[in-house]
């Protein structure tokens, strides 16, 4: 485990408006409010054909393959996740959303093109006093949060 401290700065109230990329919206915010590290909390819609990371196709294999699913229509969800930025300096999202529509459920990652159904309301709390960063790693190709 590695961890480090930090403390809260500001919290901001976001509507995020039908046909939105999720992730693309809220780095873009991040940078136009200077945040380069916070959490973020999220509800509301994903609209059909958004797109998510459900998992590596084999959970130990190297090289890493992702696998990917469409929404087939609007879901209702909520996500949670991270911004920290990268190694130059860019607020990178790292949000999984659960996705729910009737009896089914979906859960993952993303970076690959959520698209906001009508509405999507996000909490964003700005972490100060750390220096936490994502790192590249070389073995996973990742950019992996160093703490």
């Amino acid at each position: 485990m590695k961890y480090s401290e930090a403390k809260q700065g500001r919290t901001f109230i976001i509507r995020l408006e039908d046909g939105e990329t999720v992730h693309e919206e809220i780095e873009t915010f991040a940078k136009k409010q200077a945040i380069a590290r916070a959490s973020v909390l999220l509800l509301g819609g994903a609209d059909k054909e958004s797109s998510l990371v459900v998992g590596p196709e084999e959970s130990r294999a190297v090289p890493i393959t992702p696998m990917y699913l469409e929404l087939y229509d609007a879901h209702e969800v909520f996500g949670v996740g991270t911004i920290f930025p990268d190694d130059t300096g860019n607020p990178v999202i790292h949000l999984h959303m659960a996705c729910g529509r009737e009896e089914n459920t979906v859960t993952g990652c993303i970076r690959n093109g959520v698209k906001v159904w009508l509405v999507m309301e996000v909490i964003l709390t700005e972490l100060l006093d750390t220096s936490a960063s994502r790192i590249m790693d070389q073995e996973s190709g990742f950019k992996l949060l160093e703490p």
